[in-house]
């Protein structure tokens, strides 16, 4: 009798379980001891008390237990101090893919972030130099959360404020974060392999910076457009100022599918005491920018490969796509890109190194009819191959200090409009113009 009544224990409380498990529900698992949540660490969440010594236990509880999770349930932080992610933690929100909001952009939406993970920074007003709300060390990451800076006025010229994150050590990662509003927001210098991936938002004076970086450094889905203001003061501050990617020293570094709009400079290549950038550029682009989609200042001779780029130009006293300065003598090559926009010139080209298009189309240049020619090279070796000039204008022009040239197989609209001036080595041949 006894045996039986356990049997029908038994039977019966199988036949719970397999109900709850068809209708979803999973039984409760404690969390791991590697997970640390901010709230059982006093973390309100409220936006109003600082948050900063309960996040900051918590990430050394994490690192000291020798890496961990520490995470951040719903709520807005304040985080009035700043806070370290130390070797192996992750500081985790709620979101699995990069959020979105809208900001103050839009009559109608929230004025600030109200849902998700958010972080609200606030030091260092006014001080560019100071050190960052976040630093991240060796395989450090931070992910899933929404920074926003509530005291930047969105209908002003924006204040100064240190970078938000700086990543240092070796494969540090930010995964998945909106960055709504910072001044200065990722600072990737000074580490190796660093990875950032699915980044959105609208930084006002520098994006991503990279300098230091002697090991392959990742930027893959890094999207900068104006969600949070698209005032007058701050739309001509990000175009007088604003500078998307910046790249000093890197050893080929990898972009994938990126974006920026607004800003004086898309991508800006330079030299720093350390040296200069080469690497590989897939799927990028740049819209609205106020002097230079590209602006090449210097570069490595390995060079800059950008492919199936994407470049508008119609603003400014001189909108053009892609600048070369003359202390160039690296080498730049685009591949499979298309330019328009009504633009005055797609590229101006000068200093002693290489540039060369191939396979790309050029549209809306000289828009204020002056006979501005798509390409102007004034120095160094030009390669222009296979390309397709849309608009009846002219196409190049060589100037004196063009030491080569290869213009062949390409495409005009109109007759074939090419000044050379040169006194180098030019070849132009099977051109196919109307």
């Amino acid at each position: 009798m006894c045996h039986a009544k356990w049997v029908a224990l038994w039977i019966g409380s199988c036949g719970l379980w397999l109900a709850g498990s068809a209708h979803g529900q999973e039984p409760a698992t404690r969390p791991a001891d590697s997970t640390y949540n901010v709230r059982d660490f006093g973390a309100a969440g409220d936006g109003q008390k600082d948050d900063t010594v309960s996040f900051q236990a918590a990430l050394d509880a994490a690192g000291a237990a020798g890496g961990g999770i520490v995470l951040a349930p719903r709520g807005n932080y304040l985080i009035a101090g700043r806070l370290r992610v130390p070797m192996a933690v992750t500081l985790r929100g709620i979101f699995s893919a990069v959020p979105a909001h809208a900001g103050i952009r839009d009559k109608g939406q929230q004025p600030r972030p109200e849902y998700g993970t958010t972080l609200l920074a606030v030091a260092d007003e006014g001080n560019e130099d100071g050190p960052p709300f976040i630093e991240l060390t060796t395989n450090a990451t931070l992910q899933g959360v929404v920074i926003y800076y509530p005291r930047q006025a969105a209908d002003q010229t924006p204040k100064p404020y240190p970078y938000t994150i700086a990543m240092r050590g070796n494969n540090p990662a930010v995964l998945d974060v909106e960055l709504l509003n910072p001044y200065n927001a990722i600072d990737a210098s000074l580490n190796q392999r660093h990875l950032i991936r699915n980044v959105h938002g609208q930084p006002l004076r520098r994006g991503i910076y990279v300098d230091q970086i002697y090991d392959i450094g990742r930027i893959e889905n890094v999207h900068w457009n104006p969600w949070w203001s698209m005032s007058e003061p701050v739309m001509k501050f990000l175009a007088e100022q604003g500078e998307a990617f910046i790249f000093g020293r890197t050893d080929w570094h990898y972009v994938l599918n990126t974006f920026c709009f607004g800003y004086r400079y898309g991508y800006r290549f330079i030299q720093t005491q350390h040296g200069v950038c080469n690497g590989n550029f897939l799927g990028i682009g740049a819209d609205d920018c106020r002097e230079a989609a590209v602006i090449v200042e210097e570069c490595a001779p390995m060079g800059l490969l950008i492919t199936n780029g994407e470049f508008v130009n119609f603003k400014g006293p001189d909108p053009t796509m892609i600048i070369v300065g003359p202390k160039h003598s690296g080498s730049v090559r685009l591949v499979n890109c298309a330019f328009w926009g009504p633009n005055h010139q797609i590229a101006k080209i000068a200093g002693r190194g290489t540039v060369g298009f191939s396979d790309c189309t050029f549209m809306q240049w000289d828009r204020n009819k002056e006979g501005r020619a798509a390409i102007q090279a004034d120095g160094g070796t030009v390669l222009i191959r296979g390309c397709e000039f849309r608009d009846d204008r002219p196409q190049i022009r060589l100037g004196p200090d063009v030491r080569r040239a290869v213009i062949m197989g390409n495409l005009f609209a109109g007759a074939e409009r090419i000044d050379n001036q040169s006194t180098g080595n030019v070849q132009i041949g099977l051109n196919a113009a109307e």
